[in-house]
């Protein structure tokens, strides 16, 4: 059985050099739009996997720029009808669809507030992207199977290319532009370690550490939205405040380590609770006691915590195989989630 979810996945490093191709006079514009606008802060509009491509934006935009970026709940609209002050402010809108009513309606009233509006799509013919000064088409192509991945990966990369226009980072222009060749690489990354482990687990750990706990905060979702496993996805220095203390012998834990300044971060913790009997697995050769799993290493530290989503995917989608679900159509979810 060859699944949408499956097909979808590796599709990522086409899509992904479809949209650099494509869209790129439009990720220019948008960079140039926001160095224009110089915002004094950066808030971003988005649920579910669209949030933790707006989390791991949020990490890139105030480590390349130093300006804060702060998640605004779409509740703040759609429900209070809180007028917003933005005047010096840029917001950023993250969907899929780009017709959730709360998304939309937070987005309105940003725009309406003074602030620079930017949405982030999948579908260009949307009520998101009408509404927004920069409409960006993430151009990920259809995606059928209900839990997104490429359309995720391409949220990111078109929020870089943003990043990267706006800083004018040439180091980050140039790991974009070989970073379709790098997504190729990890689509051969083997994590099927993880299947055995998991088939049968009750509950797992997945932790992060800046770009890379955006990573695990997706992993996490995926977990749930495909095997129906709970898992819960923390900073590998959050997790030490409390949620450690459930760590017993065999307990999995998933630890995204990208090759940047959290790397030994999260190596130390990780290699702890190996060192507690946890079935600890690693994205770094730097562990101690724990299982590797095989990485690319991208030369950036933005798109090399990116690129460690692509094995998970891959792994994941044969977990939900393993325990008798089907990715493609979860119970109770549906592809497009309109919330008010």
């Amino acid at each position: 059985m060859t699944t949408d979810m499956r097909r979808e996945i590796n599709e990522i490093p086409h899509a992904a050099a479809r949209l650099l191709e494509s869209q790129d006079k439009a990720l220019h514009a948008a960079g140039r739009a926001l160095a224009s606008k110089d915002p004094a802060v950066i808030v971003t509009i988005a649920r579910g996997s669209s949030d933790h491509a707006a989390l791991f934006l949020k990490y890139a935009i105030e480590l390349t720029l130093g300006i804060p970026v702060a998640s605004l709940g779409p509740s703040l609209a759609s429900i209070y009808e809180a007028k917003l002050r933005m005047e010096k402010a840029a917001a950023i809108s993250v969907s899929q669809s780009g017709k959730s009513p709360d998304i939309v309606a937070l987005a309105k009233a940003a725009r309406d507030g003074g602030a620079l509006s930017l949405a982030l799509v999948n579908t260009i013919a949307s009520p998101l992207a009408d509404m927004a000064d920069q409409p960006i088409d993430i151009s990920a192509g259809p995606e059928k199977a209900v839990a997104a991945t490429k359309s995720y990966v391409n949220s990111i990369i078109a929020g870089l290319a943003v990043v990267a226009a706006w800083a004018d980072d040439a180091a980050l222009k140039a790991a974009l532009k070989k970073l379709p060749e790098d997504l190729e690489k990890a689509l051969s990354c083997d994590w099927s370690a993880l299947i055995a482990p998991l088939t049968d687990a009750q509950s797992l750990y997945v932790l992060g550490r800046g770009p890379s706990f955006a990573i695990a905060s997706e992993a996490s979702l995926k977990c749930k939205e495909t095997s129906e496993l709970h898992a819960e996805a923390y900073s590998s220095a959050e997790v030490m405040h409390g949620p450690v203390s459930l760590v017993e012998p065999r307990f999995p834990v998933i630890a995204f380590a990208a090759r940047d300044k959290a790397e030994d971060s999260v190596v130390k913790i990780a290699s702890g609770m190996a060192e507690k009997g946890a079935a600890v697995f690693l994205s770094s050769d730097k562990g101690k006691g724990t299982a590797l799993l095989p990485h690319v290493a991208t030369g950036h530290p933005l798109t090399d915590a990116l690129a460690l989503i692509v094995p998970y995917y891959s792994v994941i989608e044969k977990l939900s195989l393993a325990r008798g679900f089907n990715p493609d159509a979860p119970v109770a979810l549906n592809k497009v989630t309109e919330t008010e």
